[in-house]
């Protein structure tokens, strides 16, 4: 049976974790986190893997079960070597993010170089091949994650510029030129989400909004300590008055493989499945050392956004 930790209301899989480098059938250094959906009944993971020199590739997986995931033994997404993206891509691709569209797939992934960090698009039909579109965001900016539909007619999706530590709203009219930027979510002095924030899933529409999960870092003097929360956004104008938000964490490091790693006492996801019985499968990469699986369900989700609303 899954295990809830005490004060976390996302319940983590006895076997975590899901992946270590033991359970593939390639050499890596990390294992960062998955973006992750749900096609007619198979789950499809885009997962992030370190290689031995320190650059980052996206990795193809499935899974019947949710639970043991095949993962490819080459990478679906590199950094291009020519053309104009091998500039802003020679450290590494990573934390791709997936929205079903239109019958697409969008997928934002950051790429990272000498310059920084960027956002970049690209899209596929099948996941058999991928297509790169393009950077699509100013310099330092990571966690992109496009909405399912469009808000007012434009294409939205949220994203964390490097200064500031906020979530920012951006909109498009044909997904590779951005702007009307807003701010739509910040750090909260004296809570768990203290330093920066960033988005973690692609936003879920439900009744009473737009919610989303969100990473909240929080400085201390063992270093940082990374923990994941829930908001839900206002359905027509996500930067308009938060509908709700949790106010403690749903998921902390408390585990010695959330604890222990290359960067420890981290939680980050880049994805959530939301099943038919309401259910949430939310996959999470842990000290960026393996991933993880912990579950809960979209009521204690909501619940716990609306709960806390009122006290902060």
């Amino acid at each position: 049976m899954p295990r809830k930790t005490a004060h976390d209301i996302t319940h983590r899989w006895e076997g975590n974790p899901v992946i270590d480098i033991n359970d593939i059938s390639f050499s890596c250094a990390n294992i960062y986190s998955a973006g992750c959906l749900k096609i007619n009944g198979k789950y499809i993971y885009l997962i992030t893997f370190e290689s031995l020199n320190g650059c980052t590739h996206i990795y193809y997986g499935e899974s019947i079960d949710g639970i043991r995931i095949e993962v490819d033994d080459h990478p679906i997404l590199s950094p291009d070597k020519t053309g104009f993206l091998a500039e802003y891509e020679k450290r590494g691709i990573l934390d791709a993010r997936i929205t079903p569209f239109d019958g697409k797939y969008y997928i934002i992934y950051m790429a990272k170089s000498k310059h920084g960090f960027v956002l970049c698009l690209a899209e596929t039909e099948d996941f058999k091949s991928i297509q790169k579109k393009g950077i699509i965001s100013q310099p330092d900016t990571k966690a992109g994650a496009l909405f399912p539909k469009k808000i007012n007619g434009r294409y939205a999706r949220l994203e964390r510029p490097n200064s500031g530590g906020s979530i920012w709203i951006s909109y498009s009219h044909d997904l590779l030129t951005w702007g009307g930027s807003e701010v739509v979510l910040s750090p909260r002095p004296g809570y768990w989400d203290v330093h920066h924030i960033g988005c973690s899933t692609v936003p879920l529409e439900i009744n009473e909004g737009w919610l989303i999960f969100y990473y909240g870092v929080k400085k201390t003097s063992a270093g940082f300590l990374t923990r994941l929360g829930t908001a839900i956004l206002n359905k027509e104008n996500p930067a308009a008055k938060i509908i709700g938000r949790s106010n403690e964490p749903v998921l902390s490091p408390r585990e010695p493989y959330e604890r222990i790693g290359d960067i420890q006492n981290l939680v980050f996801s880049c994805g959530a499945i939301y099943e038919e019985n309401s259910a949430i499968k939310l996959y999470y990469g842990a000290s960026d050392n393996c991933l993880c699986l912990g579950t809960t369900t979209l009521k204690e989700i909501i619940d716990t956004c609306l709960e806390s609303e009122k006290e902060y």
